[in-house]
């Protein structure tokens, strides 16, 4: 990458006294050291049997950059610091060094006591042990502080106390000279008077030639052992910083911008921390780790429409960003300009939050009702910063753009547009919606993905609980006032959870996985379920439930407010009850979803005037009959689809299709290779040129007759469409001539 230094190593000797000359500092944001002690054994044992421990990542120092950052010295480091390197990537395993090295009689993180680290001599050089095992640690008791103390202990014990790796090659080679000459002079104490004696001798000089093994061994560690490093440039941009930051993993964790930038923003009196403990119970909906990353997401979206943690930096008062201007010239601006600056961003905010989340859990609007059952937590930072944008701007169509959020926002849901990538994602969503806000001609591609794909959503095998369709499902039963089955009113709905239909308990065996499926779920209070469906089957607990209520018409109501059809509880109530009826009642009641997505959430088919609802379902009648008596004449085959499908059709299918398998990973490739898959992503203008090609034609010419013709009628048809869909004034020329084309349509059809 850029702004590389010096991609380089240094050998263990050199570490150890970088380290204990306090050359390496750790930034504020960094967590503490969270190793155990264990952790730090295992460390040293990969160091000692020559094993890679990874490569430091480290910022050359500045006094600037110390501040800016908070820098503090490595844990229990005592001594007078000279700072040169910011450790980056790296601090567990230079502490874990340090600890085991330089034994600081510090306690021991999260410990009551300081731990020392041991060689057993003989362990370690015997060949035929495991050397593994010659590494152990222990608390500092009374009787290891007096080993500690006492040299000749730690030689007739053959134990090397780690803490003397401090002393480099010099002082390391002065404890095996002492241990040498301790084990020469019990030789030399040895008579030669019987044979017992003979072989204490030579045990004592094999102790001896140990000494040199291990002198040998010690220093070409300290000078053979290499640990690598990367070194980034003093001058490196902070900004890129920290995007380097949020990037870095140490043990998985992933490091917090939010913990950057509260070391950032401290120097300059703004404790970030202490700003989110006091606005943390009012966001008290998603879990405080990510909600507090969404307060600085928000205020970067509305600052400067972008939330990746790069940008997040230039929130920091007095922080100059270069923007490139229309002409190509450049301009550098401060986006937030003093600390009472930060602040009222930071309180708007907040506020956008808090309203972002009251409009989510709104049962009349997008029905989640609590965190459990939010889609995807990760859309609610655009969700907040456009809603903010619309209360404080003066546009004046506010009611038509809260239908096009509201469009934008179950599309995202329903295309898993919100699963990966999600910052870039927010940037470009925020920016595109204020495009169509302004122009209705620059509707976002994805409301067009969702409309060609939601009818083929398999809710059966695919998106299990806890994913965000599922989920998206659920806040559709809210939205369509699912009541309660016992007192038939609207529920508590701080009080739901999501029950089965037809009890897993009993039927799941018989049903499979689809039991599980939102298909079976349906949701109701814990009171209701014990009371009423007390673990028993439909075909009991709706009998009774009609049985006992002289108005069934008001049960067969409240039932299809939780989206079961008069069929779909008719299914129900078969008795027996098996397999084939379960399988029966989970496709009707996906079909009754699916038309539920598409009267209550596609927005331009909320409170549509009946005879409008009339005539766009007719005309996806007639799409349907078109697309019928395509494959009729064509076939199904992808290689008829490859034939007569005009290439500038295949181009923008491929893309459709490629656009949906990217946000829906599950999906395989292969289910779109034939035409009946493909041609359910051609939109009206698409058939109607499919029709009318050259290679088609003769196909379709006793049909239709004449192409222009044809043509005049998918235009008068689609004239229609539009206009219900997009919300406008349908005038009567419009009307009259779509139902005219409709008409036509389906005397050829």
């Amino acid at each position: 990458m850029k702004n590389v230094e010096n991609a380089s190593r240094l050998h263990l000797g050199r570490l150890v006294d970088e380290l204990k000359k306090g050359r390496f500092v750790i930034p504020d944001f960094q967590r503490d050291f969270e190793w155990e002690p264990w952790d730090v054994l295992d460390l040293i044992k990969s160091i000692f049997l020559d094993y890679y421990i990874g490569t430091l990542l480290l910022w050359k120092g500045s006094e600037k950059n110390y501040g800016i950052l908070s820098c503090e010295n490595i844990y229990a480091f005592k001594g007078s610091p000279d700072p040169q390197h910011i450790v980056l990537d790296g601090q567990q395993r230079l502490t874990a060094i340090y600890y085991a090295f330089f034994q600081p009689n510090i306690a021991f993180p999260r410990r009551a006591k300081p731990m020392a680290y041991f060689l057993d001599i003989q362990v370690f050089l015997d060949e035929d042990e495991n050397n593994g095992e010659a590494f152990w640690y222990d608390s500092l008791t009374k009787k290891n502080i007096e080993l500690l103390e006492n040299p000749d202990l730690q030689y007739k014990q053959h134990i090397f106390p780690l803490g003397l790796m401090q002393e480099g090659s010099w002082g390391v080679t002065d404890w095996i000279k002492g241990y040498r000459d301790y084990w020469i002079a019990q030789g030399e104490k040895v008579s030669e008077s019987d044979e017992d004696t003979q072989k204490r001798k030579i045990l004592y000089g094999q102790h001896v030639k140990n000494a040199s093994v291990l002198k040998e061994t010690i220093e070409d560690l300290f000078d053979q052992y290499y640990v690598s490093f990367i070194e980034l440039d003093r001058e490196i941009n902070i900004v890129k910083v920290c995007e380097i930051f949020t990037q870095v993993n140490s043990k998985g964790v992933r490091l917090d911008i939010f913990d950057l930038l509260n070391a950032i923003l401290r120097p300059k009196e703004i404790y970030l921390k202490n700003l989110w403990n006091d606005s943390q119970e009012s966001l008290n909906y998603i879990e405080p780790k990510k909600m507090k990353i969404y307060v600085l997401q928000v205020m970067s979206i509305l600052e400067q429409a972008y939330c990746s943690a790069k940008y997040l930096y230039y929130l920091v008062p007095g922080a100059i960003k270069t923007i490139k201007k229309q002409d190509g010239s450049k301009e550098q601006i401060e986006l937030v300009n003093s600390g009472e600056d930060f602040l009222i961003k930071w309180n708007a905010a907040i506020a956008s939050l808090k309203k972002a989340i009251q409009i989510l859990k709104n049962p009349r609007d997008f029905g989640a009702i609590s965190p459990a059952f939010i889609p995807y937590p990760s859309i609610i930072p655009a969700f907040a910063a456009i809603k903010s944008y619309v209360e404080n701007s003066k546009v004046t169509n506010k009611l038509d753009i809260k239908t096009k959020i509201k469009k934008w926002y179950w599309a995202s849901i329903f295309t898993n547009r919100y699963s990966s990538s999600v910052e870039s994602t927010s940037a470009k969503d925020f920016q595109s919606l204020k495009r169509w806000f302004k122009d209705n001609n620059q509707e976002p591609e994805v409301i067009n993905d969702f409309l060609l794909s939601y009818k083929n959503l398999d809710l059966v095998h695919e998106n299990p609980k806890g994913s965000a369709i599922y989920n998206a499902i659920f806040n559709l039963f809210i939205i369509n006032e699912a009541r309660d089955w016992s007192s038939f009113d609207l529920p508590e709905y701080n009080a739901l959870d999501d029950h089965h239909i037809v009890p897993v308990s009993i039927f799941r065996e018989e049903a499979g996985k689809p039991i599980n499926s939102v298909l079976n779920r349906t949701p109701i209070s814990p009171i209701t379920n014990r009371h009423i469906i007390n673990n028993r089957m439909p075909n009991e607990y709706l009998k009774e439930m009609l049985d006992n209520n002289d108005d069934k018409e008001k049960v067969y109501e409240v039932l299809a407010s939780h989206l079961l059809s008069k069929k779909a509880v008719t299914i129900l109530l078969r008795d027996p009850f098996e397999k084939q009826d379960f399988d029966e009642f989970i496709h009707e009641r996906q079909k009754t979803i699916i038309d539920a997505i598409e009267n209550l959430l596609i927005e331009e088919k909320i409170n549509l005037p009946v005879a409008l609802k009339t005539l766009d379902e007719n005309i996806e009648k007639v799409e349907i009959n078109l697309r019928e008596l395509i494959l009729k004449k064509i076939g199904t085959s992808f290689e008829q689809y490859k034939e007569f499908t005009p290439p500038h059709i295949q181009d923008t299918i491929n893309g459709r299709i490629t656009s949906d398998l990217k946000k829906n990973p599950y999906k395989n490739s292969e289910a779109f290779k034939t035409f009946d898959k493909k041609i359910k992503f051609f939109t009206l203008f698409e058939l109607c040129d499919f029709l009318v090609s050259k290679k088609g034609w003769y196909l379709f010419e006793s049909f239709f007759a004449n192409k222009e013709q044809l043509r005049n009628r998918f235009n008068q048809i689609s004239a229609l469409r539009n206009g219900i869909r997009h919300s406008r004034d349908v005038s009567s020329i419009e009307k009259l001539d779509g139902e005219a084309a409709i008409e036509w349509f389906n005397n050829i059809l």
